[in-house]
């Protein structure tokens, strides 16, 4: 099947994120992806979604997050930008370390490195790319 890119733009507020969601799962789930991976997709787009408008546009509904994604038998391709400065995805704390386990955040790229099958960012820190082959399993997490 050919992929093509889609193309959305939503202002910098969370209640547009579930739209951008759904509509992506919709495709998702049209093309038979397990149940598994749908979970994977969806929580890698909601957090990501998150971080953008929270963190990239400060919550400014006047600021703008573009959201490109191409779905196929094979794979689900997602990028998520924001007009933020941007930030070190290598810089960040260890969600897991002791001092950082009772604050109430700094999991999402965790859980999206986690879930996805391939994350990368673009050199300014304010586009994230999100991978996920159909045929990748989910991550075995031990407690």
């Amino acid at each position: 099947m050919p992929t093509s890119t889609k193309r959305l733009v939503i202002c910098g507020h969370l209640g547009e994120a579930s739209k951008v969601q759904q509509q992506i799962l919709d495709e998702v789930q049209g093309l038979a992806y397990t149940e598994s991976a749908c979970f994977a997709i969806r929580l890698a787009i909601e957090e990501a979604l998150s971080n953008a408008i929270m963190h990239g546009c400060d919550s400014d509904p006047n600021k703008h997050v573009t959201v490109e994604y191409s779905i196929d038998d094979e794979q689900v391709a997602i990028t998520i930008c924001d007009e933020g400065t941007g930030f070190t995805p290598g810089v960040l704390p260890d969600p897991r370390a002791q001092e950082n386990l009772d604050k109430p955040n700094g999991r999402g790229i965790m859980l999206i490195r986690a879930y996805m099958t391939d994350v990368r960012y673009n050199d300014r820190g304010n586009c994230i790319t999100m991978v996920k082959r159909r045929d990748c399993p989910l991550p075995q997490l031990s407690g």
